[in-house]
């Protein structure tokens, strides 16, 4: 009975800190503080989409400054019906565009498009000659070795958010999607 009775006086105590703006972990359902703040989702961030994740996002920062960037990506979905990705928001850009790069003929080209479908067993492989998102007005805040908050809109309205990578770009490297 006295453990049951500090249990709820520690997450009374909790609520009250978090309540207040304290950094205390959030107790679970149990009442009991959890004991890694990123183990239990935060209540105010959005939910991603259902069945929706997003692999090996990477930011590529463009060779010449003030040029743009790539952001390169798989975005794929395990069950359910087929999805569309209709836009992409990444932190620290003025601008996010998706492109498709294509070569015909020998000439390649690349045009930007609105929206990129992807179903169950099919994902849409955003990389480098294919798929791809232009990063226009990148931020002296975007650097090298840090991670970027990347935003995926789907045409249903749902969204799904992670972290990027940034890398440098070598000088060759991305050039195609650069151009």
């Amino acid at each position: 009975m006295r453990s049951t009775a500090l249990a709820a006086l520690a997450a009374t105590s909790l609520l009250a800190l978090a309540a207040c703006g304290g950094n205390a972990p959030a107790p679970d359902a149990s009442g009991a503080a959890a004991a890694d703040a990123g183990a239990a989702p935060d209540a105010n961030a959005p939910d991603n989409a259902p069945h929706v994740s997003v692999i090996d996002p990477v930011i590529k920062l463009p060779a010449v400054a003030g040029a743009p960037g790539v952001l390169y990506f798989t975005i794929q979905q395990d069950a359910g019906k087929p999805n569309t990705l209709a836009a992409v928001h990444v932190d620290g850009a003025e601008r996010a565009e998706m492109h498709e790069s294509k070569t015909e003929n020998g000439v390649t080209s690349m045009e930007p498009v609105k929206a990129v479908e992807f179903s169950e067993g099919k994902p849409a492989e955003f990389k480098a000659g294919s798929y791809h998102v232009m990063l226009f007005g990148i931020a002296s805040t975007v650097k090298a070795g840090k991670d970027v908050e990347v935003t995926f809109t789907l045409a249903n309205g749902d969204k799904v958010s992670t972290f990027a990578k940034v890398e440098e770009i070598g000088a060759m490297e991305g050039m195609m999607d650069h151009m």
